[in-house]
């Protein structure tokens, strides 16, 4: 039996995904958590291995990202392999979580019955990958591209960037992340100045025609 912890900070979503999960008979939701916190309360509940087998874990949460925990996770040497489920395209964080360690990348819209093979494609310790993330990797082994701004963000400006973007105050994002505002205000002037804009208007459309944020 697979044992799987979903980790959403939306019920309903969870709710979703457990739904299609219960109907493999192989595959056996053990926990959920809706932010980081809650998710190391539930794995020290649920012991050591195999209390479980397949994190299938958002990518954008309260408090520590998706991408964090998948840092953090790699950090500790955690055997737990992440299967990252997302409402954003493939194309714009898929591959940055498959380098941080994740063993695949679904996406929300998808067919159910995807994160089905995807939970049981991981559980054997093998990657999985969409056509469309395939293909993202060929093209960049065979004819690399040139870099978009964003892609040279560290993951915590990109987590900024998107926040401000998404219409939050910096007072508020240092909050949800238990950062000093000092420290917020740091990444910000880092994302200006990596992508060359100058206030958080030019932030917001330029994450919107990037795909980052829904206008």
């Amino acid at each position: 039996m697979i044992k799987v912890i979903l980790c959403d900070d939306h019920a309903l979503i969870r709710r979703g995904i457990r739904d299609t999960l219960a109907d493999a008979p192989d595959i056996e939701v053990v926990g959920e958590a809706g932010d980081y916190g809650e998710l190391r309360s539930l794995m020290r509940t649920l012991g050591p291995e195999p209390g479980c087998d397949v994190l299938v874990l958002d990518i954008n949460m309260p408090g520590r990202s998706g991408l964090d925990v998948l840092h953090v996770l790699k950090d500790e040497g955690a055997s737990v392999r992440v299967l990252i489920v997302s409402m954003y395209p493939e194309d714009q964080y898929a591959i940055r979580a498959l380098r941080a360690g994740a063993f695949g990348y679904v996406n929300k819209g998808g067919d159910p019955q995807l994160l089905v093979q995807a939970v049981r494609t991981v559980a054997q310790g093998r990657k999985y990958v969409t056509p469309e993330i395939a293909q993202m990797l060929v093209e960049s082994l065979t004819a690399p591209t040139q870099e978009q701004a964003h892609q040279k963000l560290s993951d915590r400006e990109l987590q900024t960037l998107v926040m401000i973007a998404s219409g939050k105050r910096l007072s508020d994002i240092a909050e949800e992340l238990t950062l000093s505002p000092k420290t917020v205000s740091v990444y910000r002037a880092r994302v200006l100045e990596k992508l060359g804009l100058s206030n958080n208007s030019e932030l917001t459309v330029y994450a919107i025609r990037n795909g980052l944020v829904q206008g």
